[in-house]
Parts: C-alpha cells; structure tokens; sequence
C-alpha cells in the first residue's frame, strides 16, 4: 500500500496519522518584549525620583547660598573648627550689592566732609543732646520687647553719641554660629530700626565682635575672626537698608574680631559675640569725615612755605 501524505507527511495505511502541528512563537515574543519594556519604564521612573530628589537639595541649598552672599557672609558650621571661607582665598567678584551712587546736594557747606551726604536726609532732625539719644533708646528698646530681643540689648548715651549692642547669650545668638546669617528675630528688630534710623539725619557705625574662639587654620588666607566680624557687620547693614534705612546712613562698617571684648576676663563668653551701631553726633560725624577724609596731610616737624621764603631769602642775602 503506498503511503499517504496527510499534513504533507507521508504516513503508513492503517497507521494512524500523524498531525504535525507548526506553533507561532509571535505571542510568546510579543508577551517577552512587554515585560522588560514594564521593568525599564519602572527603572526610568525610579531614576527620575532621584533626579528630582536630588534637584529638590540642590535647589534648596542654591537658596541658602544666594542669602549668604547678599549677606556678605560666610556658611561656616561651627567657630574654632578651622574651616575656610571658600571666598577667602581669592576674591571672583564682589559679595556686596550694588546700589546707585546717592544724589548729592549742593546746597550743603561745601566745606563740610559729610557734604556727601544724600538729599533723602537734608532737613531731618540730629539728635545731639543726651535727651534726645535717651529718647531714641527707650524708642529702640521698644521695638527689641517686641522682637524678644529685650534681653539682648544694651544702650548708652556716650559723648559720641548712642551706643547700641545687640549681644549673644547662654540661651541664643544674633548670628547662626560661625556664619554671618542673623537670626530670624534679629533680621526683623533690624528691618524695624531701618525706619527708624530715616527719621535722623545722624550717621551709624557698624561694628562686628566675635568671641576669641580661634581657627586651626592660620594661615593668611584662612577665614578668621576679622572676616566673620566683618561678614556679620554688612549683613547688619543690609538688614538695615532692607527695612528703608538710608545707604548714607552709614559712615563706616569693621569688625574688630575679638579685639574688644566686654567681657575680658571669660574670652569665650557670649555677650563678646555682638553687633554694635554707634548713632554718631552731628560733631562726632564732622570729626571722623575729617579723621579719614583729605585730612591734613603736612608732616608737623616741615617748615611752612612762608618759613621757607624766609631762609631762601636770608640765604640769598649778601654776608
């Protein structure tokens, strides 16, 4: 008997046929591919929850550096651990704002030094007599009850004029420590002095203290004490002009460190580590405009011109 083809096989009569049966493996490929795409959308997903986490910090602490840098100041963690201002070892551009240079008024004694002053303060009260700076102070210690700073200001009627200081203590500080960033109560007390300080045509000092902590890092071009009293002096400033203070306000800005402590006896202590603003006396401003302005520059011990006339001519005479 000749065999059948059955399934284009060929097959025996009376054998039972056999079905040969082609499976596609199309499904199976398709059903393969679907799973590693789920498993890749879910790894491209997870990656992109740590980008955003990752932007979420950087972004965050992008903040916090622009606030340091319109302080003028340094993010430091802690006083004496020896870290270094990353801006101390060279400067790439100016840390301080830029303001328009104040109109001048004409109208001032043109030999006045502090005829540099703006027209914003020209016809504004100066307070010079002791009642008047007394007045100013119980003014001042008002708005410092109000930001619960009472217990960090002191105030004195000096014949230069009022002397304030805005002091750390065991509880808290102005400044967070090591940095030049102020405290929240501290920023607001200045913003409300800013105004304050507009209604006087009397100009400020301000003076930065550190305690006398040291840094391990010595060297020239380490960050120290001199810089964080300095850092926390402009930003006291800023604070200032944030809050409506006029720019000429201010006759001068230092840190002194820890070259003046009130507290010479515990180096350490918290009451050294203060911003003060000295309210200048119209007098005291004239005198350190002049202190530190053209000045007199003529050695005391040089003869004067009509002194040197004389020996020219006596030396021209005949003997």
């Amino acid at each position: 008997m000749q065999p059948e083809l059955v399934g284009g096989k060929a097959v025996r009569g009376g054998d039972h046929p056999t079905v040969v049966k082609r499976v596609s493996r199309k499904h199976e490929d398709e059903a393969h591919g679907g799973a590693w795409k789920v498993a890749f959308a879910d790894f491209c997903l997870a990656l992109l929850c740590l980008f955003l986490v990752l932007w979420l910090l950087a972004a965050r602490n992008a903040e916090r550096l622009q606030v340091v840098l319109q302080n003028a100041g340094a993010n430091l963690i802690d006083d004496g651990q020896g870290l270094t201002n990353s801006m101390a070892a060279g400067s790439r551009g100016s840390m301080i704002e830029r303001h328009p240079v104040p109109a001048r008024s004409e109208a001032l004694d043109p030999g006045d030094p502090t005829r540099g002053i703006a027209e914003s303060r020209v016809g504004k009260p100066s307070l010079d007599s002791p009642e008047q700076l007394q007045a100013l102070a119980k003014r001042i210690a008002g708005l410092a009850a109000e930001e619960g700073l009472e217990g960090h200001l002191r105030t004195a009627v000096t014949p230069q004029g009022l002397r304030l200081q805005l002091h750390d203590t065991e509880v808290s500080g102005m400044f967070e420590r090591g940095s030049a960033q102020p405290s929240a109560r501290l920023r607001a007390l200045l913003r409300k002095l800013g105004p304050l300080l507009a209604e006087v045509r009397n100009q400020l000092l301000i003076v930065g203290h550190t305690d006398a902590t040291a840094y391990q890092d010595k060297s020239p071009g380490a960050f120290s004490n001199w810089a964080l009293s300095s850092h926390r002096a402009m930003a006291a400033r800023h604070e200032l002009l944030m809050g409506g203070m006029p720019e000429s306000s201010v006759l001068q800005v230092s840190g002194m460190a820890e070259a003046a402590p009130l507290d010479a006896q515990v180096p350490t202590a918290p009451i050294n580590r203060r911003i003060e603003l000295m309210l200048l006396t119209a007098s005291q401003s004239r005198a350190m405009a002049r202190m530190y302005g053209a000045g007199d520059w003529r050695d005391p011990q040089e003869p004067t011109e009509q002194l040197r006339g004389f020996h020219r001519a006596a030396a021209s005479a005949p003997q």
